[in-house]
């Protein structure tokens, strides 16, 4: 049996040692892909992961009002709380008789306005029929 050594020399051709180093580069650079590929997907379950586990806790957690509530919820819940606050204090004016002589009289004067309007667009309809002398 002959001895192998570092001066042992190989006989083959130079067309075999390059398909040689081709096949194991092709080989290294498929792995590599493989092992990317495969990072790639392992990354994007996780996120798919995470992001499913927040939007089951905001399905169930938003409508019972647990995650607070939007700027413009916010900002309605406060003008129909004012508005609601302001019928309260009309509706007890009203009741009471003590309306302040300024809303009295204002009241007083939009329902004559409406009057006069009415009666002289009856009058206005007389004369255009003929009915007036």
């Amino acid at each position: 049996m002959p001895k192998i050594n570092e001066n042992t020399e190989v006989a083959l051709p130079l067309r075999n040692i390059l398909s040689m180093i081709a096949a194991a580069s092709v080989a290294t650079w498929a792995y590599f892909g493989v092992v990317e590929k495969l990072n790639t997907l392992q990354t994007n379950q996780t996120m798919m992961q995470a992001d499913l586990e927040k939007n089951t806790e905001f399905r169930i957690k938003w409508p019972r009002g647990e995650m607070g509530s939007l700027p413009a919820d916010s900002e309605q819940f406060m003008l129909i709380e004012h508005l609601a606050k302001e019928l309260e204090k009309l509706q007890t004016e009203i009741e009471t008789g003590r309306a302040p002589y300024d809303q009295q009289q204002k009241l007083t004067l939009e329902f004559y306005e409406k009057r006069i309007t009415t009666i002289e667009e009856n009058i206005e309809k007389l004369r255009v029929n003929g009915y007036t002398k």
